[in-house]
């Protein structure tokens, strides 16, 4: 019983420490991005709109291609048990709820934590082995603002802008197998998809991708500054960004869907 306690116990400060250092490193970026550019601290937007390319452009196409196939196998599955009761116009309205919604940040958010927030946590976790880092500190720089915000900035700014367009090509999947297998006309899939679709369903996903972005580039950084050792270190950081980051963007999206589905 001893050993029981002792092993919770355990991991249970572990995690209070994870998630205090998560919560400082997210106070840091949040005052560097939003507080210190109005007091003459300005940002460093070279890095910022290099990440936003690494981070974003470069994301459209795997993001766009997963969404699609996404999008057909919705339409399968949905047009599998609609058929049964002579409901497959209202395909387009669960696909495209589906995926605006829920589908379309969730997928956004797994494939930039994979991708993207493995790098990060790769990128400061190299650097802080060859102690690049305590050299940025010993020249009075802050560590935070050089590393951190242009990765949160980058993030905050283009996980939208991915989610919207994952949610694009969702939608445009499950109305190309609409088209060509269920008889629809385009002309019909526009006007159900329009019909369909609300502003709420539309802000609901861009709030949670927001979320999501700042949670993938908190753990990504946060695990790149608690390397140890050498290469073997930045292995496990960023083997461990990856699943934190998946992990917690799921608690959030389940935090974020019972509120948004009991708000009225």
């Amino acid at each position: 019983m001893t050993g029981v306690l002792t092993f919770i116990g355990r991991y249970t400060l572990d995690l209070l420490r994870y998630m205090h250092g998560l919560y400082d490193l997210s106070r840091q970026a949040a005052y560097w991005t939003f507080v210190a550019p109005f007091k003459g601290r300005g940002l460093k937007w070279d890095s910022t709109f290099h990440q936003m390319v690494l981070a974003g452009v470069n994301s459209i196409p795997i993001v766009g291609l997963i969404s699609l196939f996404v999008g057909v196998i919705l339409a399968l599955q949905g047009a599998y048990a609609m058929r049964q009761f002579g409901a497959t116009y209202y395909l387009t309205m669960l696909v495209g709820v589906a995926m605006t919604r829920e589908l379309g940040p969730l997928i956004t958010a797994v494939v930039i934590a994979g991708r993207s927030g493995s790098a990060f946590a790769a990128e400061i976790g190299t650097m802080k082995v060859s102690e690049e880092i305590d050299a940025l500190e010993a020249m009075g720089l802050n560590s935070t603002k050089y590393l951190v915000v242009p990765k949160y900035l980058a993030l905050l700014v283009m996980m939208p802008c991915l989610s919207t367009f994952s949610d694009v090509a969702g939608i445009v999947g499950g109305g190309a197998f609409e088209v060509l297998d269920l008889g629809q006309t385009f002309r019909i899939f526009l006007t159900s998809t329009r019909d369909a679709l609300v502003m709420r369903d539309i802000w609901t996903g861009l709030v949670k991708s927001v979320v999501f972005g700042l949670v993938i580039a908190t753990v990504g950084c946060y695990e790149g500054f608690s390397v140890k050792g050498g290469a073997e270190g930045v292995g496990k950081a960023t083997t461990s960004s990856v699943v934190v980051s998946i992990f917690l963007v799921i608690f959030a999206d389940v935090i974020f869907t019972a509120l948004f589905y009991y708000w009225k």
